[in-house]
C-alpha cells in the first residue's frame, strides 16, 4: 500500500537515507561497545565492564527504533554487516585496545554519530518530519551525553 504519512515520496526516502547511516553508526557503536565489554582488563575492569554493558542495551534498543522507523516511513531499514560497513562513518578497531585506548576509541565513534545525527536531522526538519526531528534530537543528546562522560574518564 501507498505511504500517506503528510510526508512526500522524495522527502522519505531522503531521511530514511540519513536515518539509515544512523542506524549503521549505531549498530556499528553498539558491536565496538560490546566487544570492549567482553574484552576490557586493568584496574577499572568492573566499572567499565558495566559502563560498557550499560551502553550497548541502550544502543540495542536504539537500532531497532531507528530502523522501526525508517520502516514507517515506508523504505527497508539496512540489515547486513556488508551495507553498515559501506553506510558507516565509524573506523573499526582491530585487536584488543588497553582500556584507555578503549575509552578514546568510543568517544570518537560518539562524537560521530553525533555528526551522523546532525547530518540527518536537516532533511528531516526541512520536511516537518516530527517523529524523525525527535527520534534524532534524542539520539543526540544521548551521544553527547556519553562522549562527555568518556572523555572526563579519560582526562
Amino acid at each position: 500500500m501507498k505511504v500517506d504519512i503528510g510526508i512526500n515520496e522524495q522527502d522519505r526516502q531522503t531521511i530514511a537515507g540519513g536515518l539509515s547511516k544512523l542506524l549503521a553508526d549505531s549498530y556499528t557503536l553498539y558491536l565496538m561497545t560490546h566487544n570492549f565489554h567482553w574484552n576490557v582488563t586493568g584496574p577499572q575492569f568492573r566499572e567499565l565492564h558495566l559502563m560498557f554493558e550499560e551502553h550497548y542495551t541502550e544502543l540495542a534498543t536504539a537500532v531497532d527504533d531507528i530502523a522501526e522507523r525508517i520502516r514507517t516511513l515506508g523504505v527497508f531499514a539496512p540489515g547486513t554487516y556488508q551495507t553498515f560497513q559501506q553506510l558507516t562513518q565509524i573506523e573499526s578497531v582491530e585487536g584488543v585496545p588497553s582500556a584507555p585506548e578503549m575509552i578514546k576509541h568510543l568517544t570518537v565513534a560518539h562524537e560521530q554519530v553525533i555528526k551522523t545525527c546532525r547530518a540527518a536531522l536537516i532533511p528531516a526538519q526541512q520536511a516537518g518530519d516530527e517523529s524523525s526531528v525527535s527520534l534524532i534530537s534524542d539520539r543526540m543528546v544521548i551521544h553527547e551525553k556519553t562522549a562527555w562522560m568518556l572523555r572526563a574518564m579519560a582526562a
